[in-house]
């Protein structure tokens, strides 16, 4: 088997270039951004990395084969010239997915039975057997589609990477793990400084924010389809959750406070931080936006506010803007972080931002506004 492969990292839109910057913080050099992906090369060992590490991917994907496919034809021939024995034992599982977008085989049922068939046929020219049970280890395969050109992927994920393991129920409109893993890093923040969410909801910002400052690998509470796959040694699975565990520095004080005034969501957030092993680390109070006070110098707010189209009325989300708004002119040394799809964000708040970055929080378009506060005296050298 041919190494290194061609990996691909995919990735909610607009958070590819911070996917692409923790690669290169673990190591990687030849990282290439893509619209949804980053791409990259590695083995086995890299595949138990990453899917281990990554806090802003979705899924890792191993690229099997692209090609020119007008036809079903040549879709089948192209599919069948790919050594999947190397890949898939006997017994293996493999159900195929698809996606098809400006291409002539515009049939996603068709397609993927045309590759599902060219799967079968190269397996049993290998395995020297007419009938497969997939009874064993699991191998999903996607075929997609794109301007008559085929990408044949396997993923090595399964469900997605932002399910941590520790979010066991779910509040009124959460931020997604990733997502909120993505804000933080955004902000530069670090352990050295107070963080506060107004709006915590479930907790998921100021959880992501502590598995960060605890240096936590996002991957470590969970599984995944490869580790079952006997082309990945299980010493490789075995070494990457050891580099993992021996990363973690839980000796470091956080200072993590969360309020949000709805008592059920608070309920949550406390449950998530104690499943996700900061029962003690992460302060959550019930309190309303216009009565939040974080403590200290130097902080950093990051929040992700109601949204008139999903939570609260458009006059509600006016009036939390403003609230926010004159917050921050008691906060002289805070930064502030907000995302929201409001237009007229700055308007309510009462200032322009120093910085805004285009952001999809599930399939709504929103603003990163950012403000900068000064930094802390003896540390000149971080960014705000």
């Amino acid at each position: 088997m041919n190494q290194p492969w061609s990996l691909i990292a995919t990735t909610p839109m607009g958070l590819e270039a911070i996917a692409a910057r923790e690669l290169r913080d673990l190591g990687y050099e030849d990282v290439q951004v893509e619209n949804g992906k980053v791409n990259f090369k590695g083995g086995p060992i890299d595949i138990c990395r990453t899917n281990l590490w990554l806090r802003t991917a979705d899924r890792i994907l191993v690229k099997m084969a692209e090609f020119p496919a007008r036809t079903f034809e040549d879709l089948f021939q192209g599919t069948k010239a790919v050594n999947w024995h190397e890949w898939i034992p006997a017994d293996g599982e493999f159900p195929v997915e698809g996606r098809s977008l400006k291409s002539q085989l515009s049939s996603v049922p068709a397609c993927q039975g045309i590759v599902k068939k060219a799967i079968v046929e190269q397996l049993k020219e290998h395995y020297h057997t007419e009938w497969f049970e997939e009874t064993g280890a699991y191998y999903r395969i996607e075929v997609i589609l794109h301007n008559d050109m085929a990408t044949l992927v396997l993923d090595t994920t399964g469900p997605s990477l932002h399910k941590r393991g520790y979010r066991k129920l779910i509040g009124k409109a959460p931020l997604k793990e990733t997502m909120a893993a993505a804000l933080v890093l955004l902000s530069r923040w670090n352990p050295t400084r107070p963080l506060y969410d107004p709006c915590c909801g479930s907790g998921t910002l100021l959880i992501e924010a502590a598995m960060i400052g605890w240096n936590v690998a996002p991957g470590l509470r969970r599984s995944f389809p490869s580790e079952a796959w006997p082309c990945i040694p299980e010493e490789d699975w075995e070494q990457a959750r050891d580099e993992a565990f021996d990363a973690v520095k839980d000796d470091i004080e956080l200072q993590l406070y969360g309020s949000d005034i709805d008592p059920e969501a608070i309920e949550l957030a406390k449950a998530a931080a104690k499943s996700a092993g900061f029962g003690q680390e992460i302060e959550f109070k019930v309190a309303p936006l216009a009565k939040a006070r974080p403590e200290g110098e130097y902080g950093v707010m990051i929040t992700n506010p109601p949204y008139g189209e999903r939570l609260l009325e458009k006059e509600e989300v006016e009036r939390l803007n403003r609230q926010m708004g004159f917050m921050m002119k008691t906060l002289p040394t805070w930064s502030m972080f907000v995302i929201t799809p409001s237009r007229q964000f700055e308007h309510y708040f009462g200032r322009p931002a120093d910085k805004r970055r285009k952001l999809f929080n599930g399939n709504i378009e929103c603003q990163f506004y950012q403000y900068f506060g000064p930094l802390p005296p003896r540390r000149h050298h971080e960014e705000a």
